[in-house]
């Protein structure tokens, strides 16, 4: 119940859709419930032996809270006053068509009243696990499938929304519905109301035991199917790999055995929801069975004051009073799969970032003397990374980092922005600790190009512009001739406005890269991160974005990862790691004279080139 609760708490302002909805359903059951009560005066009235005869009207109107005695009261005036049964009769028809108009108008109210809150919730569910995604580190994406966080984004909170929520409209109705017409029934017979009493709870416990596993089934099966999003998207992601290695067959296995799992949980679980639906509606007939055996014996042999017409209205009730009944019994068997995708959906949103301002952090607009690192250490898992690091990268000077990979190059870019965090030792921009800015003024004084090009499925200038809602055209195409990217972007179909794919397909992927660096430029931002942006281009490619990202670190402040070193002996200083150490620094001229590890990575790649 406290995950039901839980989610049940992303329906605030709940007020604004329970009122409503609690006034609509009791005067939809109010509504409802007579038209089946007023059923035995009617059938009495009219197949009474004397229904010709006119009868004398005594004493005032009944009152409004005695339905029965008032509808039988104005019958009998239809019948001395308007023509007798056919008076009667035209009456009745009137005051059930109003009723029933009423009744389903206040269902339909009620129901749209219902359905704004369901759409309320998936809206504030669907916008928390996002945001809150949005917000965790990057390490946790390191760690997690993501298809099986899109499962969860996507269809979890879909089951929430029809489940859990559905099961709060069932709580509220079903049950006062079931109020109304046990009311009903004992005004009609207290005998056999009694009786049939203790009929039901035979049916509620068969049906509980059909029901019992669903909820460890529902686990699994949205755990099944998150498995097999994530092996579509990997499969979607990776296709050209997929091809190249003949692993088709291993692939369509692999998410042909996940399908055949999931569908194998789906079967059983449908088996078992479905058997309750049957399971009730037998049962519920062979109640009324017993019920018409044990009435008629009553009126039969006299010993009830019951008269026909009751007796059939009293059926008529029963009968209905197993549908709400029935109601309850599958929104049980619904809600297992809804608290199983619930308490998925709960603990994304539980999952707190590692990486958070801290209370009194200050946001920063200046960059003005450089980037410090004070004996810096990280460690994954144990496994140390970086060893007491001490780096200054003073403002305006291109900084270089090489060395063998694994070295914790990428790691040590990574603190600056904050995407990490040391385990001891601080990161300083100017005199400020890194800890005591707020990311997103930390992250502002900051352009990003990576080895991979990060692109979305989008215009060209959608991508250039990313991130700047107020960017102009003039300064998006300023950006794209900075980074040498202008003359084939007007040479596509629609220039700017070209559509490029998914991640960029469309483009090659030197000018791929050079919209990602017209991007940054755009940005304007006085420190550069850079890291391996040309490793994966071809010469002619890479010439091109070199003379970019020259452009781009003109009057900046550049850290660059590169295994190419040729591409980085004019750095102002270049900083050689090796197991998480620095063993080396200086400009190219001077670590070629140590005659150390540089050395020795230039030579290796001169051989090889």
């Amino acid at each position: 119940m406290k995950t039901y609760f839980r989610l049940l708490s992303f329906a605030k302002p709940i007020e604004k859709f329970a009122i409503p909805y609690i006034i609509f359903t009791l005067l939809y059951v109010f509504f409802s419930t007579m038209v089946l009560v007023l059923l035995g005066p009617l059938l009495n009235a009219l197949f009474s032996t004397n229904a010709h005869a006119v009868v004398a009207q005594t004493g005032p109107a009944p009152s409004i809270f005695h339905m029965s005695e008032m509808f039988k009261y104005y019958m009998q005036y239809y019948i001395n006053n308007y023509g007798g049964p056919w008076g009667a009769l035209k009456f009745v028809c009137f005051i059930i068509i109003i009723f029933v108009f009423l009744g389903n108008l206040f269902r339909y109210l009620s129901q749209r009243t219902m359905e704004n809150l369901r759409v309320h919730t998936l809206l504030n569910l669907r916008k928390t696990v996002f945001n809150n995604v949005m917000d965790l580190h990057l390490g946790y994406f390191n760690n997690e499938r993501k298809g099986d966080i899109i499962s969860k984004v996507a269809s979890d909170v879909q089951v929430v929304q029809f489940s859990v929520t559905a099961t709060l409209q069932v709580i509220f109705k079903e049950p006062v519905t079931m109020i109304a017409y046990m009311v009903a029934l004992f005004s009609i017979s207290t005998r056999l109301t009694l009786f049939s009493l203790l009929i039901i709870p035979v049916s509620a416990f068969i049906i509980s035991r059909i029901v019992k596993r669903l909820k460890a089934q529902a686990i699994a099966g949205q755990q099944s199917y998150g498995n097999m999003i994530s092996y579509l998207d990997e499969a979607l992601s990776g296709i050209k790999i997929i091809k190249a290695f003949n692993a088709l067959d291993f692939i369509k296995k692999r998410f042909n055995k996940e399908n055949e799992t999931y569908s194998s949980i789906a079967r059983s679980m449908a088996r078992r929801q479905q058997l309750a639906s049957p399971v009730s509606e037998t049962l519920s007939v062979t109640m009324i069975a017993f019920i018409v055996m044990y009435g008629g014996y009553l009126i039969l042999n006299h010993k009830s004051d019951l008269d026909a017409g009751h007796f059939i209205a009293y059926i008529g009730i029963f009968s209905q009073l197993m549908r709400p009944a029935k109601a309850i019994s599958d929104s049980f068997s619904n809600i297992h799969s809804g608290i199983a995708a619930g308490e998925r959906v709960l603990a994304l949103i539980d999952e707190k970032p590692l990486i958070k301002d801290a209370p009194n952090a200050t946001a920063i607009t200046e960059f003005n003397e450089g980037i410090h690192f004070k004996n810096v250490s990280f460690a994954y898992q144990e496994k140390e990374v970086l060893s007491g690091i001490n780096l200054n990268i003073p403002k305006g000077k291109t900084v270089a980092l090489v060395g063998p990979s694994g070295g914790g190059k990428s790691t040590l870019m990574d603190l600056i922005p904050r995407f990490t965090d040391p385990q001891s030792g601080e990161v300083l921009i100017d005199d400020h600790n890194i800890k005591s800015i707020t990311a997103e003024s930390l992250r502002a004084l900051m352009g990003f190009v990576n080895q991979e090009s990060i692109l979305f499925n989008d215009s060209i200038y959608n991508n250039i512009a990313f991130g700047k809602v107020d960017a102009t055209p003039e300064q998006v195409e300023a950006a794209a001739k900075i980074a040498n990217a202008h003359s084939f972007i007007l040479e596509t179909e629609e220039g700017y406005s070209t559509n490029i794919g998914d991640r960029g397909t469309k483009l090659s992927g030197g000018q791929r890269q050079r919209i990602c660096i017209a991007r940054a430029v755009l940005s304007n931002p006085p420190i550069m991160l850079l890291d391996e942006a040309t490793s994966a281009l071809d010469t002619e490619s890479e010439k091109l974005v070199q003379d970019a990202l020259n452009n781009l670190m003109k009057n900046r402040t550049s850290l660059i990862i590169a295994h190419r070193l040729s591409t980085i002996q004019n750095a102002d200083i270049i900083v050689v790691l090796e197991s998480g150490k620095i063993v080396e620094q200086g400009t190219h001229h001077e670590l070629i004279g140590h005659n150390g590890l540089y050395r020795k990575l230039i030579d290796m790649q001169t051989f090889t080139n």
